[in-house]
């Protein structure tokens, strides 16, 4: 006789669903205030309102939250629209304004996803990797964007690699960190001067 197939019902799909998406989110604000090695699984499932076998079935480990985030987190970057419509730019200061912007959108809307991630790296069992991870498509945007400016007028004076590396210095994450977080700028305040920064040094 054929095998049962296993019915899913919808409606159990979608509270589970809802269930994960709780648990991720209370873990993301947890790691981000508290540090990724003072968070227990008890803790997440306490400030998600489960139990703790609950989180393990729905999620896994307190490693895995932490992969799930970085995965998100880059889903929801929403880099590849933003690198669309840079690169359809024809102005090196329309495509710098437009990073400033773009990068201080994404740092400012993914903040706790960010601040997770960074105060997880000193105590996470291979922070290096799960670094990699979370900046590899951030970079490679960047580079993408030092490509298409070498191919405006006028071209930076730099090579694409140092336009690259000066772009990530600029606005990849640890800059806004260090002027946001670390010296209490506004967002504001912050892309303004590194856009104003950019043009000055690359032009």
């Amino acid at each position: 006789m054929p095998s049962k197939r296993r019915y899913v019902s919808p409606l159990r799909e979608q509270a589970a669903a809802r269930t994960r998406a709780l648990i991720l989110g209370q873990a993301t604000e947890l790691f981000a205030e508290h540090g990724y090695g003072r968070v227990t699984v008890a803790d997440i499932a306490s400030a998600a309102g489960v139990a703790s076998k609950t989180v393990f079935a729905s999620v896994g480990s307190k490693s895995d939250i932490l992969n799930r985030i970085v995965d998100q987190g880059v889903i929801a970057s929403g880099y590849e629209q933003a690198m669309e419509d840079l690169l359809a730019l024809r102005t090196p200061e329309s495509v710098l304004k437009a990073l400033a912007h773009g990068t201080r959108m994404g740092n400012e809307g993914q903040f706790a996803v960010h601040e997770a991630i960074h105060k997880a790296l000193p105590v996470h069992e291979n922070g290096e990797a799960l670094w990699e991870r979370a900046t590899a498509a951030y970079r490679d945007a960047l580079r993408a964007a030092a490509h298409h400016l070498h191919h405006l007028t006028p071209p930076p004076s730099h090579s694409v690699k140092e336009t690259a590396d000066l772009l990530w210095y600029w606005f990849g994450p640890t800059g806004w960190r260090t002027l946001v977080v670390e010296n209490g700028w506004s967002w504001e305040r912050a892309e303004e001067v590194l856009y104003r920064t950019s043009v000055a040094t690359l032009r």
